[in-house]
């Protein structure tokens, strides 16, 4: 074919950046909301925060340059008083560098030092569980062999405190040369298993829990949750009472002592000394009463303060067409400052309308949840639903009833008899207050609890009750009996 040119006319939607990053900061948490003007604060010099005593948080026209407010200097020029007590010192012919502080001056100090201390600092670090076994093991009477033997098999423990490894496989990785026979690993392994935490180098569940309870004190009780645990686990977990009375003999009293001791035990005895990676979360909204009315408010620790940079940008002012880079920085920070505003401005908005939807589970708990979803508030609202999904995600609001992400304010529902419509997450909260008020010797099954909840109104089907108990961890019929 011949080659040509052709002129064609065409439209298309383009993004452009200040939208695509007023996209992206929506959908962030607040976390990496911060860590993301962290890194623009970093990069742009054009940015900086401002102080805590500035005011509310500050996105429109910021102060002219040179201003008190600036904080350019920053520095403070010393008051009459200052000056008054320098003279007095002056004249007096004392020397205060050679003790560092002047009379009256150390407890001020002292004072503002312990208000900037991080006592985070002074909290002891945290021991692994290798290291609190070694440290038991360099502080006992055996031989440097015997050490050698009982850290290896320390070296074998997961996180648990669980040996996997059968003693012949720790014996393969042992060189030839050392001579070290299987009896001699097995001595190790019971040195291992009298340490700290008790129940420690168990290669079993039941294994692990007659380890703790050979560590107890003889009584009865104890004695007899011994004989369970190394022979009727299972039975146990089955919670075949009747059949675990007839094999050890004794009475209902003594089978619920020993049930409660055995529930006492830690099943992962090495997860203690683990990582404590506790992730807290910082509310975006807090919700109260205020006479008679549910209201959203923004929370303050969670929104940044951020504004201009006034010693840049009258330099900038002062030579335009000379900055350089600056002036599309400057462009880019008062992009961030306008877009995080809007960012909670439409949090805010997102959050009251949920509010105001829910005003039942406010006032009534789960219970009174009714069924929402993020097409009706992106209605209400006039916003696209993908933007509201962004907003629900991540985001929490504090509420007298807790702190709950705006997720869960959304749920799908189910039909009534009288055709209107329950919310799934009332009928979770109606099933725990089932399975919470019923009788332990006889539970409710599934089955009942569906017709329960059909007594109400509610239609539910029995597999629909099983899959809400099973995402709230309500174990089934058959593990919930008691003696």
């Amino acid at each position: 074919m011949k080659p040509s040119l052709q002129l064609k006319l065409s439209q298309h939607l383009t993004l452009t950046p200040q939208l695509q990053q007023s996209i992206r900061l929506l959908q962030l948490s607040t976390l990496e909301l911060n860590q993301e003007i962290e890194r623009f604060l970093l990069e742009n010099p054009m940015l900086e925060r401002d102080e805590p005593d500035g005011g509310e948080y500050a996105s429109g026209p910021t102060p002219a340059a040179g201003s008190a407010q600036d904080g350019v200097n920053g520095s403070e020029q010393p008051s009459e008083q200052d000056n008054r007590d320098a003279a007095h010192e002056e004249q007096q012919g004392i020397d205060w560098s050679d003790t560092g502080s002047a009379p009256g001056a150390s407890s001020t100090r002292d004072r503002d030092n312990d208000e900037e201390v991080d006592f985070q600092e002074f909290q002891p670090a945290e021991t692994s569980l290798r290291e609190h076994l070694d440290q038991q093991i360099a502080l006992s009477q055996m031989c440097d062999r015997d050490r050698a033997l009982a850290r290896l098999v320390v070296e074998a423990l997961d996180d648990d405190g669980y040996l996997h490894q059968t003693l012949e496989e720790l014996l393969a990785l042992v060189p030839a040369e050392h001579g070290v026979e299987l009896e001699e690993l097995e001595i190790a392994l019971r040195q291992v298993q009298s340490l700290e935490p008790a129940g420690i180098a168990a290669r079993s569940p039941q294994e692990c829990l007659g380890l703790q309870l050979r560590a107890m004190p003889e009584d009865p009780v104890r004695k007899l949750a011994l004989t369970i645990v190394e022979g009727h686990l299972e039975l146990l977990a089955e919670r075949n009472f009747a059949r675990i009375k007839r094999l050890t003999g004794c009475d209902d009293d003594a089978l619920r002592a020993a049930h409660a001791l055995i529930c006492s035990l830690d099943p992962h005895p090495g997860a203690r000394h683990g990582s404590d990676d506790t992730r807290y979360v910082l509310p975006d909204v807090v919700v109260r009463k205020t006479r008679g009315r549910w209201t959203v408010g923004l929370n303050a620790e969670a929104m940044p303060r951020l504004r201009i940079n006034q010693l840049y940008a009258s330099i900038l002012q002062q030579h335009r067409g000379q900055g350089g880079e600056l002036p599309a920085q400057l462009q880019e920070a008062r992009w961030l400052i306008k877009n995080v505003q809007q960012r909670f401005d439409t949090i805010l908005r997102v959050a009251q309308a949920i509010v105001d939807q829910q005003r039942q589970f406010f006032d009534h708990g789960a219970v009174a949840m009714r069924p929402l979803t993020l097409r009706e508030i992106a209605d209400q609202l006039e916003l696209h639903e993908s933007t509201v999904s962004r907003v629900t995600t991540q985001k929490y609001m504090a509420t007298p009833r807790g702190v709950f992400e705006f997720k869960y304010f959304f749920g799908s529902h189910v039909a009534t008899d009288t055709g209107g419509a329950a919310s799934s997450t009332a009928i979770r909260a109606l099933i725990r207050q089932l399975v919470e008020a019923e009788d332990g010797k006889k539970p409710l099954s599934d089955a009942k609890i569906a017709d329960l909840l059909g007594q109400q109104g509610i239609v539910v089907a029995r597999r629909t009750i099983a899959k809400y108990r099973e995402t709230m961890s309500i174990p089934p019929v058959s593990q919930r009996k008691t003696i």
